[in-house]
């Protein structure tokens, strides 16, 4: 296939289908990338695909899905350790990649604040490449440490934290306000990685790819004496919770962050202007390779806290920063063979196999192609000589071909038409809903392929499902091929096999107290929220978002099941019930219906709900007016943003819809409302206006004084 479609191209049906493929692609990286420290793919790709998905929500703004990645900030925390709920969102950051988009970032930030021809301020500060974290600090002394998570809730790793030499377990100096949250990284040194990875080599220990990766494991050790053996560093750059300001630009706040013993980079710099911008990213692309640690671009921050506040959000980013991107590392090497992997839904992937070589401090022996279509496009063959592109600490893509050093026997690369599986299996172009073929292949053999099953199941595990400690991939493959789990619901058999349990007791890496382990965890999962037993299911197009969209929409397990038994049978009414849930669409409605008219899948979930308790959603508050009331938004809000204005609804015991119907009770209407507006009045539905909203339920804007965005590597 050539390039891909460009977005003024699409048709609304090609971009649904798109952003479903990119909402599933990049959640997968995201775990691979925050939860798993396994990323594949690099920095450049998951940039790109995430940057598509805004351009194509940005022309067809009513596609846009509820488990869109445009909604995320990370991932999901882990769940060894307690949860931390932040008091004010740790957000991430929009990309820039060029000279010109930071030009416009500025021309952006004046035109927002009507400034004319008025010079704004910036901090410039290096975006280090570690694990984003926070500080609690009350009266001066640290009180709590957590980890960014999901950007809402992340982990309870105060002990650890203390451990980090340079984090003052006290504050030094004065003016410090009252309760302070400041959030900053966690990070190794090269210097420190180096010694680190030495050590853990002479004693025949795991090594880690990259410093972020052995930051990132270091800080999440269960035990904090591990983490003190570790030598993790920390730089400041932001807040989140305040008591009190304590500071009237960024440049000012970095300094009081200095004066009371926080270490912050040296190589922030307050510039002014555009050509300020441009500036200060060269002079830390020339002085990048001599620092003693790694950075991977540079983040512009709006000096003036004022303006910050005035500037607010978007989305889940600031409107006052954006993170300058720098561009990735090249090297070559020669192409040994092509394989296939197949994963859950069965999308065949092939992969790269390299002769060994070192890109941007790391040893890379295997990259990502994609597609047949792109091997196609680059001319990629077995033997070539290859150009590879990494950035950050992803596997890197193959840019090109040196077709100079091709050798002459080699032949075009011709993609399998059945699965690597042992039943061989036709594979399949996936096509969208007007029949048009995409890139993807999928094995046709679903559940009876080998490959599909173990990954099902280790979905069904995963962190963001039911999260069981001691089925990682190894052993669930071990288990499968043995025989003993062929299905989610087996995992919960296993707990009560005495025979299998004295078995495992005798195995190689495991004893009494691992599978004492096990079966406990195992055993904390017989009750389970309905969200995550939604996700776990595995089907197409629902992730973690929409899951929650339809555990919050039917409440309870059974509803739930009878709602998609109905859907799977074509009852107009069901349809319709699923296709008013607040971003619920065609490619999720004819997910579940195809899921649930599979006899398989009705027998899989048949056998789960006789091992567990499906737990149902909390009820929704019974003190306010809204409560149990379904609310449509339509038209653009002016003063709250539509995520805000669909979660101060949900705190009131609304349900928020997408679409008007029958159940609708209340209509919230601003600008350019169309035929949703016809339909309400057809129905004899209230209508208001977002002021009379905001009257009625004393919603406000979400306060935009949050500094959790800063230069992460996350």
């Amino acid at each position: 296939m050539a390039e891909p479609i460009p977005v003024p191209d699409l048709t609304e049906e090609e971009a649904r289908a798109e952003l479903a493929a990119l909402a599933e692609n990049l959640a997968r990286w995201d775990r691979l990338y925050f939860q798993d420290e396994t990323p594949e793919i690099s920095d450049g790709d998951y940039d790109a695909a995430k940057r598509r998905n805004g351009q194509i929500e940005a022309r067809f703004p009513h596609l846009a899905r509820e488990d869109s990645p445009s909604r995320k900030v990370g991932a999901r925390r882990a769940e060894a350790f307690a949860p931390v709920t932040h008091g004010a969102p740790m957000l991430s950051l929009d990309n820039a990649f060029s000279d010109d988009e930071a030009v416009e970032f500025d021309a952006r930030v004046r035109r927002f604040l009507r400034l004319g021809d008025e010079v704004v301020a910036y901090t410039a500060e290096p975006k280090i490449d570690g694990l984003s974290a926070s500080l609690l600090y009350r009266d001066g002394v640290l009180v709590r440490g957590a980890t960014r998570g999901d950007g809402r809730v992340g982990e309870d790793v105060t002990a650890n934290l203390m451990t980090v030499s340079e984090i003052p377990h006290r504050l030094a100096g004065s003016g410090w306000p009252e309760l302070i949250e400041v959030r900053g990284e966690v990070y190794l040194g090269h210097a420190e990685f180096r010694a680190l990875n030495a050590a853990a080599e002479a004693a025949g220990q795991k090594t880690y790819a990259n410093p972020r990766n052995a930051a990132s494991g270091s800080l999440r050790q269960i035990d904090p004496s591990v983490t003190a053996q570790r030598p993790l560093r920390f730089f400041a750059y932001a807040w989140g919770e305040l008591s009190a300001a304590f500071a009237a630009t960024q440049a000012e706040a970095l300094e009081r962050y200095r004066q009371w013993g926080l270490p912050v980079t040296p190589q922030a710099r307050r510039i002014e202007g555009a050509q300020g911008l441009l500036a200060a990213y060269a002079a830390l692309e020339a002085e990048r390779p001599g620092l003693p640690f790694d950075i991977d671009g540079v983040v512009y921050k709006v000096d003036r806290l004022d303006w910050q506040q005035r500037l607010g959000f978007v989305s889940r980013s600031p409107r006052w920063a954006v993170a300058r991107k720098f561009p990735a590392e090249r090297a070559r090497t020669v192409l040994e063979g092509i394989e296939l992997q197949v994963g859950r839904t069965g999308a065949v992937t092939p992969v790269a196999r390299l002769t060994p070589v070192t890109v941007g401090g790391v040893v890379v022996e295997r990259a990502t192609l994609h597609n047949a279509d792109e091997i196609a496009r680059k001319d990629i063959r077995v033997g070539d000589t290859v150009v590879l592109q990494r950035a950050g600490d992803v596997i890197p893509q193959i840019v090109e071909v040196v077709i100079d050093a091709r050798p002459a026997d080699a032949v075009p690369f011709a993609f399998p038409q059945t699965c690597p599986c042992d039943l061989a299996t036709p594979l399949a172009r996936e096509t969208t809903g007007s029949g048009a073929e995409t890139v993807v292949r999928r094995c046709t053999g679903e559940f009876a392929c080998p490959f599909q099953r173990v990954e099902h199941l280790r979905h069904f595990v995963s962190r963001r499902a039911f999260d069981i400690e001691g089925l990682g991939e190894k052993q669930l493959r071990a288990f499968f091929e043995e025989g003993l789990i062929q299905a989610p619901a087996d995992i919960f058999r296993l707990a009560r096999k005495p025979e299998v349990l004295e078995a495992l007791r005798g195995r190689e890496g495991y004893g009494e107290t691992s599978v004492a382990n096990l079966v406990a965890a195992i055993e904390a999962r017989r009750r389970i929220a309905l969200d995550r037993f939604i996700f776990a299911l595995g089907i197409r197009h629902v992730g973690e978002s929409t899951a929650l969209t339809l555990a919050r929409g039917y409440g309870e397990g059974a509803a739930f099941r009878e709602a998609m038994n109905r859907v799977a049978a074509g009852d107009a009414e069901a349809v319709a019930e699923l296709d008013a849930l607040d971003q619920i669409g065609e490619a999720v409605i004819s997910a579940a219906a195809a899921y649930f008219r599979e006899p398989h899948n009705l027998g899989l979930i048949a056998d789960l709900e006789a091992e567990l308790v499906i737990l149902p959603v909390a009820p929704p508050r019974s003190d306010s007016a809204l409560s149990g009331k379904t609310v449509v938004f339509t038209g653009s809000l002016e003063t709250l943003t539509r995520d805000e204005a669909k979660a101060q609804a949900e705190a009131l015991g609304a349900k928020v819809a997408g679409s008007v119907s029958r159940k609708t009770d209340l209509v919230v209407a601003g600008p350019g409302a169309g035929s949703k507006l016809k339909q309400a009045a057809e129905l004899g539905i209230e209508v208001i206006s977002e002021a009379q909203w905001i009257s009625r339920t004393g919603a406000t804007a979400a306060e935009p004084a949050d500094q959790g965005a800063g230069p992460a590597g996350e």
